[in-house]
């Protein structure tokens, strides 16, 4: 069983996206987990552009959960395990829509299985590598399951605002790690 399928088997909301490599899957998944990699200059300007409202809140003098805290990156997320060159997955839960992510914070893997989705929406983010031809056909999905209607509701709208940068930023994720497999190459 895929990690994806095992960390969030049933999910409201998913994205897919692929790209070939011509680099072995070894190196394509050795590329995924390099932090340099997943630190995308434009992800961290749209993070930015999204955490703006409530920075300016907090240097104003008004109430902001973000003020000292660093931005939202790859570091949210709980790493949920590798399984050799096939898959590597990443698990997030929270309040995604309000302004400072409502992250609900999980220490590891096995906690992330077991953590309840009442009131909150569980992410699971994977990159899985397929030998194709003499090189790898990298895939990222996204999917999230919201752990009830309210949840449901609030997600619902907040994916429809941010899923052209979320597709974006996913696109971009692929072209680096195909980057920096074929510099390893």
């Amino acid at each position: 069983m895929s990690l994806i399928d095992r960390y969030l088997p049933h999910h409201q909301f998913a994205e897919e996206h692929s790209r070939y490599i011509p680099a072995t899957p070894e190196q394509v998944m050795n590329a995924v987990i390099r932090p340099e990699v997943v630190d995308d200059p434009i992800a961290r300007g749209l993070i930015a552009l999204r955490e703006l409202p409530n920075r300016l809140a907090g240097r104003l003098g008004f109430a902001s959960d973000l003020q000292h805290r660093p931005s939202f990156s790859i570091a949210n997320f709980t790493f949920l395990g590798r399984d050799g060159n096939r898959e590597v997955a990443f698990g997030l839960a929270g309040r995604f829509w309000q302004s400072d992510y409502g992250l609900v914070e999980v220490h590891d893997a096995n906690a992330f299985g077991a953590l309840d989705a009442s009131g909150i929406a569980k992410l699971v983010m994977n990159f899985s590598a397929e030998p194709q031809g003499p090189g790898t056909l990298l895939t990222t999905r996204t999917r999230v399951l919201c752990g009830d209607t309210a949840v449901h509701r609030r997600f619902r709208l907040y994916w429809l605002l941010i899923r052209p940068a979320s597709g974006l930023i996913r696109r971009r994720l692929l072209k680096r790690v195909h980057d920096a497999a074929l510099q390893a190459h």
